[in-house]
């Protein structure tokens, strides 16, 4: 600055700034550590806030994951196209009878192949090979084999022609019964020939023969089966034959014929002369069982004691010593009650 009598006058310093002191430098390092604390802390609880979540979806995707796989429903666990195609290729195997390969749908379109793909894939598991076992046959014998449409349409051709003809069930009605005829080329039309002939068969048999083998229960469909398969018929016939000699023991002596208890006791190996004895045993104390039933309010009928005398079922046979026993209890002094329990014993019944 210049002055009137032209001298230069010195500037006037800038205020000095005081030294922190080192108690206030350490508190500033403090805050600006405590700041970067309280930083790291915000982004840490985003960072556990969104793991939370992630792990909160991925336990629930996984814990729905193993409810769709145990329950079979895999559509559940796609999306989209994949989706659409698991359903079309499952419902499409299901109708085949294959409802168990749903799982290795599921696991082929999770891993991306094509439906063609995959179909073709399925064809090479067991579980395909067993359910066409005919086309495994017709390969090996050098014929072609069917297309899954054709194979199931020829099972249900076949199906039909064992219905109409009346053969006894059990007799040709699965697909494992067609195995043979789809393996060695039998068509519709050659098996409706050989129903035909054994239908034949039967009306033009020898009357007595005939006789005999209805008299053993079997009837005139359950002939014709021998006559078009005896090998695969025999089994079924034995037993028809078996049930029905055990029910004519329990009708000649007044009870009644239940088809199916009596083809079980034929299934466990009852004999006729078996069931004629037990049977006769059964009647022979019935009716004072019956008595002594309605009069203690415990009724007792031809099953509790077919029950008793075939298969030793325990509640039976405890049932049928209770009242035996309330009988000669009730009347331990007295002629009738005491003739009555020694009959019931002597009979076979518990004391």
């Amino acid at each position: 600055m210049t002055t009137p009598t032209g001298t230069l006058t010195p500037t006037p310093g800038l205020p000095g700034v005081s030294p922190l002191s080192p108690v206030d430098q350490l508190n500033l390092t403090l805050k600006a550590q405590q700041d970067k604390v309280n930083q790291l802390s915000s982004q840490l609880k985003i960072l556990q806030a969104t793991l939370a979540k992630a792990t909160s979806s991925a336990v629930k995707s996984s814990t729905q994951a193993k409810i769709s796989s145990a329950t079979g429903q895999y559509d559940k666990l796609l999306t989209g196209a994949s989706r659409d195609a698991y359903m079309a290729l499952n419902t499409l195997f299901t109708g085949y009878g294959l409802g168990t390969l749903a799982s290795k749908i599921y696991d082929y379109v999770k891993n991306g192949y094509s439906s063609d793909t995959i179909s073709i894939l399925l064809q090479d598991t067991p579980e395909y090979k067993a359910r066409f076992a005919g086309n495994v046959a017709r390969q090996k014998a050098g014929l072609p084999v069917l297309s899954p449409a054709d194979y199931l349409s020829t099972e249900d051709s076949y199906r039909q022609i064992m219905r109409q003809a009346g053969l006894p069930t059990g007799f040709y009605d699965s697909t494992d019964d067609f195995t043979n005829f789809i393996g060695t080329d039998v068509s519709p039309t050659e098996l409706q020939s050989r129903v035909d002939l054994a239908s034949q068969a039967t009306a033009t048999a020898n009357p007595a023969y005939k006789e005999a083998l209805q008299q053993m229960g079997l009837d005139t469909a359950s002939i014709t089966a021998y006559y078009l398969d005896p090998t695969a018929s025999l089994p079924i016939l034995q037993k028809q034959a078996a049930t029905a000699a055990i029910g004519s023991e329990a009708l000649q002596r007044g009870f009644n014929f239940d088809q199916q208890y009596a083809e079980n006791l034929a299934t466990s190996g009852i004999t006729q002369s078996q069931a004629a004895a037990t049977y006769s045993n059964i009647a022979g104390q019935f009716g004072q069982l019956q008595t002594l039933g309605s009069i203690y309010g415990s009724a007792w009928t031809q099953r509790q004691a077919e029950d008793a005398a075939f298969i030793g079922s325990s509640e039976a046979t405890q049932q049928q010593a209770q009242l035996i026993g309330r009988e000669k209890a009730q009347f331990s002094g007295g002629v009738g009650g005491a003739s009555t329990a020694r009959g019931l014993a002597g009979a076979g019944g518990a004391v």
